[in-house]
């Protein structure tokens, strides 16, 4: 029979993570073990909220929209994709040496949620007193201040994970987030597509909730039972920053994950060309807006707590899953448009919501397999030069745009199917982690 005393979190906590061994834990010390289901839930609703706010500011559609309404231009609307990927990945080898040095991670995370809530706030203000050229610099700053704190949030939040979390049930955390997230995200949508009149509205409103959002999960993740940790080695600057490259050479199966993540960037970066396949449909832009953000929230509630729970059994075949079906997606949306297809209602929202639903095993299967396979005191660090190097990738993404515009869409999206397919078979030689059985 139930033991009455459990409380409901408890309860929740093994009904969500199908505990089936007791409270049995394998890389976390007992005093965490004994924190982790209240631990198991704020980690939910924090990350949750905040995957919830990061889907209503989308810089490569919520955003682009924006700045074309209120006439900034074309050189902002560009930046701004650069600006977020590199800004959110860039800055990390210099910040972790930071976030090392404290004792409780959990406060560089919340800190980082609340300024990205207080940027989202300012790009909603800035679209409502500004046009042209100053809306641009104002929101493009916005974004680069939003896109450092992400920065700090990343690099704290797998560390702390590992901390509160036992590794059998990382990926369910993260995934659980994920799958709640998009709720708020295909509310929005549908009213994108459907609402008439007062869209600049409905966008401004979306900004201001995303910043509640991220103000809410910042005070909610403050509440995490996180034990102080290692702080030794905590010198920042470039010296420190560079240093930690050593890792690459020193970790071959560190240098073999960066490798794969490398190439399973193809599933971020493909949506656009999707969508200028589908240019020939004649919609409103913001009617296929709301169609883009539709198909990617879909595919987050639908894949993330599968691929959660598929992470925590091995993250290694996630990784590999993901690169074959994103290649797949990419040949179905070439399919379509070698047919003439490529302008029906429903050919290119189909091909999305498949690219989506391997991009979203991505996220959630090289956050569980890092944080797996770094030793724990180095996750952070582990973290750092991993989105370091990936931001210097997505930096020199724009060659992509050059390459279409010489050979079409067409060619970026067989160099992408091209790139997953490889990111499969890297990932099929990494080392297997193992997890829950």
């Amino acid at each position: 029979m139930p033991d009455p005393a459990r409380r409901p979190v408890e309860i929740a906590f093994e009904a969500l993570t199908a505990e089936d061994d007791g409270r049995t834990c394998r890389d976390i010390p007992e005093r965490a073990c004994d924190e982790q289901p209240g631990n198991f839930m704020r980690h939910v609703g924090a990350l949750g909220l905040f995957k919830a706010a990061d889907g209503l500011v989308d810089p490569k559609l919520v955003l682009s929209w924006l700045l074309a309404a209120l006439g900034a231009p074309g050189v902002f609307i560009a930046a701004l994709v650069p600006i977020r990927e590199a800004g959110a990945l860039l800055p990390q080898l210099f910040t972790a040496a930071r976030i090392r040095a404290m004792a409780l991670r959990k406060w560089a995370w919340s800190a980082g949620s609340a300024v990205q809530g207080l940027a989202a706030l300012a790009i909603a203000l800035a679209a409502l007193r500004l046009e042209g050229a100053a809306a641009g610099w104002a929101i493009c700053a916005a974004l680069a201040v939003l896109a450092v704190a992400r920065s700090v949030c990343s690099v704290a939040y797998k560390d702390v994970l590992g901390k509160t979390i036992d590794k059998g049930n990382r990926g369910t955390a993260t995934g659980l987030a994920a799958s709640a997230a998009p709720v708020v995200v295909i509310a929005f949508a549908v009213l994108l597509m459907f609402e008439a009149t007062g869209r600049m509205g409905l966008v401004l409103g979306a900004l201001a909730l995303a910043g509640l959002l991220w103000l809410v999960a910042a005070a909610i993740f403050a509440g995490l039972a996180e034990a102080p940790g290692a702080s030794e080695g905590g010198a920042n600057g470039i010296s420190a920053a560079l240093a930690n490259l050593r890792y690459l050479r020193e970790d071959g199966q560190l240098a073999r994950f960066i490798l794969a993540r490398g190439l399973l960037t193809s599933t971020a970066l493909a949506p656009p060309w999707l969508v200028v396949l589908a240019a020939g449909a004649g919609e409103e832009a913001l009617s296929g807006l709301g169609a883009l953000v539709l198909a990617s929230a879909l595919a987050a509630l639908i894949s993330g707590y599968v691929w959660g729970r598929m992470a925590d059994r091995s993250a290694r075949r996630v990784l590999m899953l993901t690169g074959l079906s994103g290649a797949a997606a990419m040949g179905l949306a070439l399919g379509f448009a070698a047919l003439g297809l490529a302008g029906a209602f429903w050919t290119m929202p189909l091909a999305l919501f498949v690219l989506m639903v391997a991009h979203q095993g991505v996220r959630i299967g090289r956050s569980t397999y890092l944080v797996d396979m770094a030793p724990a005191d180095l996750r952070a660090v582990y973290t750092a030069v991993a989105n370091t190097v990936i931001g210097l990738i997505l930096l020199a993404s724009g060659i992509f745009g050059a390459l279409a515009s010489l050979l079409g869409p067409q060619a970026v999206l067989i160099l992408f199917a091209t790139m997953a397919l490889g990111g499969a078979i890297v990932a099929n030689g990494l080392k297997e982690l193992g997890g829950k059985t």
